[in-house]
Parts: C-alpha cells; structure tokens; sequence
C-alpha cells in the first residue's frame, strides 16, 4: 500500500458524514491517556455508537480534519497486516503536518482487531501523539487476556447491550417522560408488547418475524464461529454449539458444569470437563450468554453452587431455543436480568438461610444491596404468598427496608413485616 492510497482511504472517511441513526443512551467519557473500547456482543450497534459520538464532535465545533476515521474491513487496508499501523499516522501527518502535537486528533478504529499487533501501536499512539483513541470490533478479541497487559493500563471498557426499551421508545419516537400521563403510559404499553417480541438487536426492530427468526439465528452461528470457533481453535464445534443450544433451552434456570458435562457425554461428544468450561467461559466472553452465582460472603461456596444463566436479548431466546423448557416465566427473569446487567455487572441470585430463593441480588459499591423477584403474575394467593415469603426471608437477613417484585402487568405497594415491598410492571422497571 502506498503512501499515497493511505492518504486517500483517510480523505474518504473524512468525507463521509455518518449516518447515526437512534441516539444510545451510553455515554463515553474518555479518560487522558486511555484509548475508549467499546466491548458488546455482535450486531447490538458498536459501529454506530461511535459514529454518534464523532457526530458530537464535529457539532462542538472540531473540525472533520482532525478526525481519522478507518474501518479495517476496507479491503485497500488489509495489506497493513504486512505494513504495519504505522502508515496510517505517517499518512494522516503528511497530510496536516501543523496539527502534530498542536492539535488534538480524533482515531476512530473500527475492527482493528483484524491488524496483529494493533494493542502495541495504539499504545504508542496514545504515549507519544496529542490524541483521544476510540476502538470497537469483534467482543470476543476485544476481551482477550492479553490486551491489559499490551495496551498497559492505556485502555477503559465500555459496555453497549441491544437497544434498552427507552431506546426503543427513542427509535419509535414515543415520549416516555419521568411522569407519564394516561395516553402516555398507554403508548408506552403498547410499544412495550412490540419490544417484548422483537428484543433489542437494532436490525431487527421493524421485522416481520419469520425475518427476525432468521436473522437471531444468523447471529447464534456468527457469535459461535467467529467469535469462538475460529479464535480459540475449537476441534468440536458441534459440542459447543450443543452447550450453547442447552444453555438457553435453560434460560433462567440453574445449570452446573457437571450436569454440562453429563448432558454432552450423553449425546456421544468425547471431551474433558475442563474444556467444557472453557466453552462457557468463551460464550460469556462474546456477551452473548451471562452466568449468575449465588450470593454467599465465600466465594469458593458461591462458586460451588449451581450457578443461572442468561441470554444478552430475550428474544434472541425465543429465536433460538427449541421452547420446551423456556416458559413465559422463564423470558420474563432474561429480561429483567438484561435490564439490570446495563445498570450494574454485580447481579447474584440469593437464597435464604431455609433455602427459599430471590433471583436476584444487586450489589453496588460492595455495600449497597437490593433484592429482585421476578413472578409473571401475583394473581395466584399460591404463587404471592411463595414469592412473597422468600423476597421477606431476605430482606430481614440482608435488614433491607425495600424490595421489588417485577412482574408482566401488575403494579401495587405491599407494606410487610420485613418493609415496604414495590410490585412493578416489566415496562415501569426498564424506563428505570
């Protein structure tokens, strides 16, 4: 690649205004020093999320001139694999040689990953230039084990999820103040049942679904081949698209490395349990699946206890899985773990001390704790009173004042022995 067909590739992407589409409600905040990655799993909107970002720049007045924006799936960039990174300021310098170390230069690195050595020249950048460095790519090598150490300590991570449902109503265009008024709230409600079917993959959103279907499931084959398959090497493929099958089959339900490895061995695959948790690991590293432990001051206790898991999209679930032991209570408890992973990565399921179990406790700052039940409908004096007596149990253990029941439709404050327990329709909880 010459010097002179940099020079152009870096031209075009100044050239080109981005078009952002809805506007996510993350915020970056970059740090002096330290390049911004942003980490999530495939097609959840990465790319644009740092479009918008430098469509802010360029409306607070910096010019589209100090702004290098390069996505490596252009193929004229390939040939950097042999060149180097090097070329790409070397080009940018030529070009506006009065801007080094006067002017602040925006990098926007889209898929960098795909450029070996790329943690190391990005460490440089952000040494020796006057710059602000904003990466995204594939979750999967965004995560590696390796890019502390490379870049380090000169990196911060930020999380981008599917679109919340505030998004949703964003890209609808349906207001959705603090305080809703009769109208507004039916509007909300009813947007609320189309974000119930159709998740929160932007691609997806006005779908038919038979298309959805299909496109979720392209999704599960990307996440598993190229974010797992071709990465690690795995000689098995088939097991690990069997774990994954299993692990949303049992969305919201406790799993534990050996009912894995049983389940595997059962269907003929020959492999050791250790690699069976290494396929865990790795689909939780690609942000498509979560595992939750329990809450227990013991971490080897927490760890040796069965743990729950979920999916990154409650639709995706449905996409997905084969329906036989996904219930509506079962999508209901995703959806509301999605919800909480954006606000706070310290989710834990808990259990009393007679054994009754809250499926979630959030914990904040190491001291801050909140209880969450999750129960489709309390219509049932059977069902409340099970709910009830367990979120109870725990709130008197933790000596919490408050806790929360979410369910499908149902809204109503509860004054107990144990506090002031709120009951909140899945619609109230996701606009927060």
């Amino acid at each position: 690649m010459s010097l002179d067909t940099m020079k152009e590739v870096l031209l075009d992407g100044q050239a080109i205004l981005p078009f952002t589409g809805t506007f996510r409600q993350l915020e970056i905040t970059p740090l002096p020093g330290k390049a911004s990655i942003c980490i999530g799993v495939r097609r959840c909107g990465k790319s644009t999320l740092m479009l918008q970002i430098l469509e802010k720049l360029i409306a607070s007045g910096v010019s589209q001139e100090n702004i290098v924006q390069l996505n490596f799936i252009d193929d004229r960039l390939h040939i950097l694999q042999e060149q180097g990174l090097g070329l790409v300021t070397e080009a940018f310098y030529t070009l506006y040689p009065q801007k080094k170390n006067k002017e602040k230069v925006y990098f926007f690195f889209d898929e960098i990953q795909i450029i070996r050595g790329w943690e190391t020249f990005v460490d440089r950048l952000m040494r020796t230039e006057l710059c602000e460095v904003y990466i995204t790519g594939s979750s999967a090598q965004m995560l590696s084990r390796e890019i502390a150490t490379q870049m380090r300590g000169r990196s911060l991570s930020w999380e981008l999820f599917p679109f919340s449902f505030a998004e949703f109503l964003d890209f609808k265009k349906i207001k959705h103040p603090k305080h809703l008024s009769s109208k507004q709230r039916m509007e909300v409600q009813h947007a609320f049942e189309q974000y119930w079917k159709c998740g929160g993959f932007p691609e997806v959103l006005e779908l038919e679904q038979s298309l959805r279907i299909k496109i979720h499931q392209e999704y599960f084959q990307t996440i598993l081949y190229r974010d797992v398959v071709e990465r690690y090497d795995i000689a098995h493929p088939k097991a690990l698209r069997d774990v994954a099958r299993y692990l949303l089959d049992n969305a919201a339900s406790l799993y534990s490395l050996n009912a894995l490895y049983g389940y595997l061995k059962s269907l003929g695959h020959k492999l050791q349990k250790v690699t069976v948790g290494q396929y865990l690991e790795w689909l939780e590293d690609s942000y498509f699946l979560f595992s939750v432990r329990l809450y227990d001051a013991s971490l080897s206790r927490s760890n040796a206890n069965p743990k729950k898991i979920y999916c990154v999209d409650h639709a995706m679930v449905t996409s997905i899985s084969t329906g036989i032991l996904v219930n509506a209570g079962h999508l209901l408890e995703n959806f509301v773990f999605a919800v909480l992973r954006r606000k706070a990565p310290g989710i834990f399921y808990y259990r009393t001390t007679s054994g009754k179990e809250v499926d979630f406790m959030i914990v904040v700052n190491r001291s801050e704790k909140q209880l969450v039940q999750v129960c489709e409908s309390l219509a049932s004096d059977k069902t409340k009173k099970r709910e009830l007596a367990a979120l109870q149990e725990a709130m008197l253990e933790q000596k919490l004042s408050e806790g929360w029941v979410v369910t499908r439709n149902e809204s109503q404050e509860l004054e107990t022995e144990a506090g002031v327990i709120h009951v909140v329709p899945a619609w109230s909880l996701a606009l927060g």
